[in-house]
């Protein structure tokens, strides 16, 4: 006999730590709950949701109700497509110019970070590619304004990461692309922060910091995104399985998706629309980020890496003034139940991910440790 898919879970472990790990990343608790729930028994099909079939009408259910939840959230206009692929953003720095370019054509990039590099390096292998801006002689401490770079007229389109989750910066605004196309690695800021989606051609984002777990990625095209993937099918001879028209025309389905993962992301919007939607994360994640910068402002024990105007709200990077205490302090805040606070391999120090799913009450705890290890090591 089946049982009740409203039945409320046996009790999950809540004795979980202030996760701050760069992805994958916290869940908000009740999605976690809601996945343990599905897994014997998803939605009352008698299939568990490692068990289901992609082709089932209960997991077409849940395609379309993701689907629908993204558009409302994200504000993403009809005539859009969205995508539920995999192989991360890595694999989007190949494939998004895969379709949006002929052989002989170019696309601009700003480069404000180690992703965006690759992203380039990977635009590169299809046309000519280049970059329009970069900050790496800087560290990257901040991201371009408006007038920094010009964009060629040859070009297709620009492409820029509004967040760079390794050094902690951020675009505040929506970067001038002289009326170019824009494609944007939302990665590890989209439905954390404001985003107009139809002045964007092409957005994606490796689902495993805002949106769910890793292994599914979102994708969103414009209709003259898709249409240049059509046409772009047959002059790149590109493979059935990295040609977007490909999975439009499936819905998805092309082959066996995510199904995990979809379902994942699926519950997480559903949280989003019952805590305020993209207003109340946008209002969350300003809370978290003020609380955290007043901290490493307040003293000189702290050194930030951003600049005031690009600090991103979602990665928070610094070091300790006196660098042989940054060891001390990964060890003392993972004992305080404190997790993933060491900085990228790439770039040292201290870096504090906020993503949706990060509540202020970890933040809060950072906060009063940040505090107490200052007062022991000053």
């Amino acid at each position: 006999m089946l049982k009740d898919p409203n039945t409320r879970p046996k009790s999950v472990n809540h004795s979980r730590i202030h996760n701050f790990g760069a992805g994958p990343a916290v869940l908000p608790l009740s999605v976690v709950e809601e996945v343990q729930a599905a897994l014997p028994n998803l939605h009352g099909s008698g299939f568990g949701l490692c068990e289901i079939s992609h082709r089932s009408p209960t997991f077409q259910a849940v395609v379309d109700s993701a689907m629908e939840r993204i558009r409302r959230v994200l504000s993403v206009p009809e005539d859009y497509t969205i995508l539920f692929l995999q192989g991360g953003a890595s694999l989007q720095f190949y494939m998004s110019a895969l379709n949006l370019l002929a052989p002989g054509e170019t696309a601009d990039f700003l480069v404000t970070g180690g992703w965006s590099q690759k992203a380039l390096k990977e635009a590169k292998r299809i046309g000519g590619a280049a970059a329009q801006w970069d900050d790496s002689e800087n560290g990257f401490r901040s991201v371009p304004n408006d007038g920094d770079y010009t964009i060629r007229e040859n070009a297709v389109y620009m492409h820029y990461t509004s967040n760079n989750t390794l050094m902690g910066t951020q675009f505040h605004h929506l970067p001038d692309s002289s009326g170019k196309p824009l494609i944007l690695d939302a990665s590890s800021d989209i439905a954390g922060v404001q985003l107009d989606v139809s002045a964007h051609d092409l957005i994606y984002a490796g689902a495993q910091k805002n949106l769910g777990p890793s292994g599914v990625t979102l994708v969103i095209l414009s209709p003259w995104a898709l249409a240049r993937a059509q046409v772009n099918s047959n002059l790149n001879e590109i493979p059935t399985m990295l040609d977007y028209s490909v999975h439009a025309s499936k819905g998805s389905l092309f082959n066996t998706p995510n199904t995990f993962g979809i379902f994942v992301l699926d519950c997480v919007f559903k949280w989003l629309e019952e805590n305020g939607g993209l207003e109340g994360s946008i209002a969350r994640n300003r809370a978290k980020s003020a609380l955290l910068y007043g901290e490493i402002d307040r003293t000189n024990f702290w050194v930030p890496h951003a600049n005031n105007e690009s600090r991103s709200v979602m990665n928070v990077t610094w070091r300790c003034a006196n660098e042989a205490l940054e060891s001390v302090f990964l060890t003392e805040s993972a004992a305080a139940g404190l997790g993933g606070l060491k900085g990228h391999r790439s770039v040292g120090g201290i870096r504090a991910s906020m993503y949706n799913g990060c509540p202020i009450e970890s933040v809060e705890a950072l906060v009063e440790f940040m505090h107490g290890f200052e007062a022991r090591h000053s």
